[in-house]
C-alpha cells in the first residue's frame, strides 16, 4: 500500500474534552488517545469495540465534527490535501462534501415534518452544490433510485416507511453531495437482520459503483466479517489490532480480540463455553490503569503488562498489508492458548 493510496492517515491522533470547573479542578478527558491508522482509497474499513471504547469519537474526529487536540489526522483523494486538525473557513466547507456521516438510528435521523425529497436535498441546498430547483430535484431523482427508492417515496413524509426504508433515506442524503469518504457508525445496529443484509449489499454496491471509502463502526463482528476487507479493534481510546479481515478472524492475536471472537454466537453445541470471556467493565476514561490498559480484565497479564504500556507492533502477513498487535505476550499466547 504506497502513500497515493491513502484516503485519511491518523499518526497519533487524540481527542480530549476539558472537564471540571474552576482553575485548579480542570482536567481532560482523552476518548481517543494516540490512535494511528491508515485507510485506503476504494476500502471498507472496520471499527469495532466495546460501547465506550472511543469508536464513535474517532469517526467524528475524522469527520472534523469532534476536536482533534493533538496528533495529526490527513484527508487526500488526489485533488485536494487537508489536514483535518488545522481545517477551517472555505476548506472545512468544501470538506463537508467529500466527507459524510450515516447515523444509526433511522427514525430519530429524520425529520417527521419534512418529506423525503427535501430531507435528501438539504445538503445540496445548504452547500449551494446546485443552483435551481430542477438541478436539485435530478441530483435527488438521481441518488434515490441508487439507493433503491421511487419518485412516489419522494413525496411522502419519514413516519410511512419502514427502519429498512429509512436507513435508505439517510444513505441518500448522506450520499447526495457526491461525498468520498462515508462514516457509516452503527448504521444497521437498529434494524432486524434481514433488513441489515439488504441494506449491507446496497452499501457495497454504492461502494463499487461510485467508488466510495468507508469507515464501518460496529460492534457486530459477524457484519464486519461480511462487509469489510480491513479491521481494527478498538479498547478505551486506542487501537490494540489492526488486520486485513481475513488474517484476523483467522488468527485473532490480542486477547481482547479473541474475547471479542468468543461473543460470536456458534451454531455447533460443542462450542458452547469455549473461548476467553470478558469478567468486569472497561475502565473510566478519567482513570484508566498504567501499562496495558487490557491488563485489569485480561487472564494473562504479568508485571510487565501492568506496568509498561505496549505499542502497536507490525508484523508481515501473506496479504503484504501487516498484521498489527499492542500486546506484551501475543507471540506465546499465539503457541500456548488456541483461539
Amino acid at each position: 500500500m504506497t502513500t497515493d493510496d491513502i484516503l485519511i492517515a491518523a499518526e497519533s491522533l487524540t481527542v480530549g474534552y476539558p472537564i471540571g470547573k474552576g482553575l485548579f479542578n480542570r482536567s481532560v478527558l482523552n476518548a481517543v488517545n494516540g490512535v494511528s491508522l491508515s485507510i485506503r482509497r476504494g476500502s471498507f474499513f472496520g471499527l469495532v469495540g466495546e460501547s465506550g471504547s472511543g469508536k464513535t469519537t474517532l469517526g467524528r474526529a475524522l469527520l472534523k465534527a469532534a476536536p482533534i487536540t493533538a496528533g495529526h489526522a490527513r484527508y487526500s483523494d488526489g485533488e485536494v490535501n487537508y489536514d483535518l486538525a488545522t481545517l477551517d473557513g472555505a476548506a472545512l466547507k468544501d470538506y463537508r462534501k467529500r466527507a459524510q456521516l450515516i447515523f444509526q438510528d433511522p427514525y430519530a435521523a429524520l425529520s417527521p415534518r419534512t418529506t423525503v425529497r427535501d430531507i435528501i436535498a438539504e445538503p445540496l441546498e445548504v452547500m449551494g452544490i446546485t443552483r435551481t430547483r430542477s438541478d436539485t430535484d435530478d441530483r435527488v431523482r438521481e441518488i434515490a433510485a441508487k439507493c433503491r427508492l421511487n419518485l412516489e417515496h419522494l413525496r411522502r413524509f419519514p413516519h410511512a416507511f419502514s427502519g429498512g426504508q429509512r436507513q435508505r433515506i439517510s444513505i441518500a442524503r448522506a450520499l447526495v453531495a457526491g461525498p468520498r469518504f462515508i462514516v457509516a457508525d452503527e448504521s444497521v445496529a437498529a434494524l432486524d437482520v434481514s433488513i441489515q443484509a439488504d441494506v449491507l449489499n446496497l452499501l457495497k454496491q454504492l461502494q463499487r459503483d461510485l467508488g466510495l471509502t468507508f469507515l464501518f463502526i460496529s460492534h457486530d463482528l459477524s457484519v464486519v466479517a461480511h462487509t469489510c476487507d480491513h479491521v481494527a479493534v478498538m479498547y478505551l481510546g486506542r487501537l490494540v489490532e489492526t488486520a486485513p479481515t481475513r488474517a484476523l478472524f483467522a488468527a485473532p492475536r490480542h486477547p481482547y480480540t479473541r474475547a471479542l471472537f468468543s461473543a460470536i454466537p456458534s451454531l455447533d453445541p460443542d462450542d458452547r463455553g469455549r473461548g476467553q470471556r470478558l469478567t468486569g467493565e472497561i475502565p473510566s476514561p478519567l482513570n484508566q490503569p498504567t501499562g496495558c490498559k487490557f491488563h485489569t480484565r485480561c487472564p494473562h497479564a504479568i508485571d510487565q503488562c501492568r506496568k509498561v504500556e505496549p505499542v502497536l507492533e507490525t508484523s508481515g502477513d501473506p496479504s503484504g498489508e501487516g498484521h498489527a498487535v499492542a500486546c506484551h505476550r501475543w507471540r506465546e499466547l499465539m503457541e500456548t492458548v488456541p483461539a
